[in-house]
């Protein structure tokens, strides 16, 4: 700026800011009744740049965020045009979707800018300006404002320093903070660090690396016996298939390898090798892993190796059910290593695909009605063939080559033909892909092997978090009853939380259920169960069929639910009550959803290790946490305080001469 030179008729202006009452009073860069310049029509400025640190400078004294908001280039192809606003202008649009679930947002509609334009000389003037805001203005939330945010260079040396090193990220920039003399003097937070850091870890694999990983792996397994780790290698030692299992994924499959899902679709390292993680669902209804590799192929051969490597790993206990997507390979390799096994397709997958394979058809949305229809509403496996064949005909669609390939393999994906198996409540995989999404925290698209297996372990822990959180609060909690039956009671004390949950929407759901008739037989009764559904102010019936033999207390829906996700439906809970059964016999109470029993893996530790936890970097630490402890301990007592204080000078000066010593006497030695 000239010197805040202003065109003849304008007055600079000089604003005092008062301290505000949530401002930081620690901040000591915020001073009582600060003078700065006000920007003012007719400002001159050399170039753009020099308008935008202005206006910055300003924004960062009020205490609001700024951005520029848009240019404009003249004739020349030169930027002659710019204006700069308030970050809080401007409302977010709010779909329809996201109205009962809105997102917080810092947009007001502030009208605060800047605009200034270039004469042909390139100097550049202030032509309109709009000080006021719509919202609170606070000079100590302004480093927080994400164009305060930098990361200093000397702080961007020390956080990979620290990372190479094996430290922590929060420890760096908690020593970062301590170094500036507080928050409110670093003009960065701990995301800016951890976005650094990510970037800078995108290295390349240099050579050996193959045999890095094994030696690392082998360790793991020298710590942990449980530890089951496969490196396939080619025949000039690169990497070709990897896959490992921590004793807590082993131990979790005992009790949850039942059903797994399968999915291939993720890519996190550089080589974009798919990462292939194998996922069930626990007793909290959460994903739990069960194994994982990283792949080089994706031909029948590379799955059927990666099959039979998982079934080793887990003591050759083959699953009961498998969900991946439509890959011929991967159902080759399945049905060679797991020919017990029920293979089904993610439903999620080919319902994906409809709108594609129809976009030009003139019936596109009767047919995608259509198809949606029959495979969520339609019960049997009759009416399905029925209303698919109808549907062909109809459309003229009897050649339709994808259509015909589905309806040949719809055992593999209509809910109807899979109901009658239990698939622990899963028809997709989206737990693979939920499992995808967790990693995304912490690997990135160019992330080396040797990297994701370190974030592997950060972010396994934080899951492991997660687990413990809701066993606790299965542990310490209880969701109370919504009636005085002894059914539900019964299924309060023994389910997790969320299994519960589960149940007890069905039994609260029966109040819109009603018997309409029966037909008794000498070995059963069926019941025709009426559910009236209300869905946007309209509502609709359905009848389901339930078979009830009274001697045995045994039953079965048409909705196959409790066979599917191993929860009593609505339907059969009417009929219970209806028979005046107040506890159901113990084979509907599944032993994979109760709280009470003795799961082994949630005791199993993580046994991963640092890759640059060398012994000193180890010991190192030790001492650093036992320190700490002993400091939280005495630091009250001012007298121990400082007998531990002179104990440590003294070991220190000990130790610093003992070095000194040593490096001598090797000097000599040498000489």
């Amino acid at each position: 700026m000239e010197g805040g030179n202003i065109e003849s008729g304008n007055n600079m202006g000089i604003l005092e800011i008062p301290s505000s009452e949530d401002d930081n009073p620690n901040d000591m860069s915020l001073q009582e009744g600060t003078d700065i310049i006000v920007p003012s029509v007719g400002m001159k400025f050399q170039d753009e740049n020099e308008v935008f640190e202005f206006y910055k400078n300003y924004a960062y004294q009020v205490g609001f965020p700024m951005r520029k908001r848009n240019s404009r280039k003249g004739e020349d192809g030169v930027v002659r045009y710019v204006t700069f606003t308030c970050s809080r202008e401007g409302r977010r649009s709010t779909g329809s979707n996201s109205i009962l679930k809105p997102q917080p947002t810092m947009q007001t509609g502030c009208k605060a800018r800047l605009t200034a334009c270039s004469n042909l000389s390139g100097s550049w003037r202030i032509n309109t300006v709009h000080l006021e805001h719509n919202h609170k203005t606070s000079p100590s939330k302004s480093r927080i404002y994400r164009c305060n945010r930098e990361i200093s260079a000397r702080v961007r040396r020390q956080l990979e320093i620290n990372d190479v090193a094996g430290i922590p990220l929060h420890k760096s920039f908690n020593s970062a903070v301590v170094e500036a003399g507080g928050y409110e003097n670093i003009m960065c937070i701990e995301k800016d660090c951890r976005n650094f850091i990510d970037k800078v870890r995108r290295l390349r694999l240099g050579e050996g690396d193959a045999l890095a990983i094994q030696a690392y792996f082998t360790k793991m397994k020298a710590r942990s016996p449980g530890f089951f780790f496969s490196i396939d290698l080619d025949d000039e030692a690169r990497l070709r298939n990897v896959f490992w299992a921590d004793n807590r994924c082993r131990q979790a499959c005992k009790e949850f390898g039942d059903i797994v899902t399968f999915d291939t679709t993720y890519l996190i390292n550089k080589y974009e090798m798919p990462f292939a993680p194998f996922v069930g669902v626990n007793h909290q209804g959460q994903s739990t892993l069960l194994g994982c590799g990283l792949l080089s192929n994706e031909d029948t051969r590379t799955f059927v190796c990666l099959f039979k490597t998982w079934l080793e790993c887990m003591h050759a206990r083959a699953p009961c059910g498998i969900i991946t997507d439509q890959d011929r390979a991967m159902q080759n390799a399945i049905e060679i290593v797991f020919p017990n096994t029920k293979h089904r397709w993610c439903l999620w997958h080919i319902l994906k695909k409809l709108p594609e394979k129809f976009g030009g058809h003139r019936h596109k949305a009767s047919i995608l009605a259509t198809v949606h229809a029959l495979v969520y509403y339609v019960q049997s496996c009759e009416k399905f063939e029925q209303g698919w064949n109808n549907m062909l005909a109809e459309y003229d669609l009897l050649e339709h080559a994808w259509l015909s390939s589905l309806y040949n393999e719809r055992g593999r994906w209509v809910p109807c033909f899979l109901k009658t198996s239990f698939w622990a409540g899963m028809s997709t995989t989206q737990r693979s892909e939920g499992i995808n999404a967790f990693f995304d925290g912490y690997v990135h698209s160019k992330t080396s092997l040797k990297q994701f297996v370190e974030q592997y372990e950060r972010a396994l822990k934080s899951k492991v978090e997660k687990e413990f959180q809701a066993d606790f609060k299965s542990f310490s909690q209880m969701v109370p009853c919504a009636t005085r039956y002894d059914m539900e009671r019964q299924f309060q004390s023994v389910y997790t939380i969320a299994k519960f949950k589960e149940f007890q929407e069905q039994f609260t759901g029966k109040m819109y259920c009603e018997v309409l008739g029966l037909n008794e037989t000498y070995l059963h009764t069926t019941y025709d169960v009426r559910e009236d559904i209300i869905l946007n102010n309209c509502m609709k019936t359905k009848i389901f069929k339930v078979c009830f033999r009274r001697n045995e207390c045994e039953f079965e829906c048409s909705c196959h639910l409790f066979e599917f996700r191993g929860i009593i439906c609505k339907y059969a809970v009417t009929v219970l009550i209806r028979n005046q059964v107040h506890l159901v016999p113990e084979k509907y109470i599944l032993r994979r959803w109760r709280r009470d029993v003795n799961i082994l893996y949630i005791r199993v530790p993580i046994t991963y290790d640092g890759w640059v936890s060398t012994p000193d970097q180890i010991r190192y630490e030790e001492m650093c946490n036992a320190f700490a402890k002993l400091a939280d301990i005495v630091a009250h007592d001012e007298s121990r305080s400082r007998g531990i204080m002179e104990w440590i000078e003294i070991q220190t000066n000990d130790s610093s001469m003992l070095k000194y010593s040593s490096v001598g006497s090797q000097r000599l030695d040498e000489a």
